[in-house]
């Protein structure tokens, strides 16, 4: 097994860990998991090839849709809404 792929697994088990957190608690692990996504699809894209790339960024989009869709919103000028537990913390 390559390392892109060994960093691969490792990033979705952390990601799997991560959303087992309490949602006020995901921010610092959820936004390096999302960071780290980029450099991480093209070092397997580099070893592996295009589609195994674009399964990752399949993998990638499935695990974050509910982050990137409030970003997409929120950089459209969109309303968008917390969920509850966030709208209790906010007041």
């Amino acid at each position: 097994m390559t390392l892109s792929l060994i960093l691969a697994c490792i990033w979705a088990i952390a990601a799997a860990i991560t959303a087992m957190l309490p949602m006020r608690r995901q921010y610092f692990p959820g936004l390096t998991l999302l960071v780290s996504t980029v450099p991480l699809l093209i070092f397997l894209g580099f070893q592996h090839g295009f589609w195994v790339s674009a399964l990752g960024f399949a993998a990638f989009l499935s695990m974050f849709r509910n982050p990137l869709i409030y970003l997409y919103k929120k950089a459209l000028g969109k309303p968008v809404s917390l969920p509850k537990e966030l709208q209790d913390r906010m007041k």
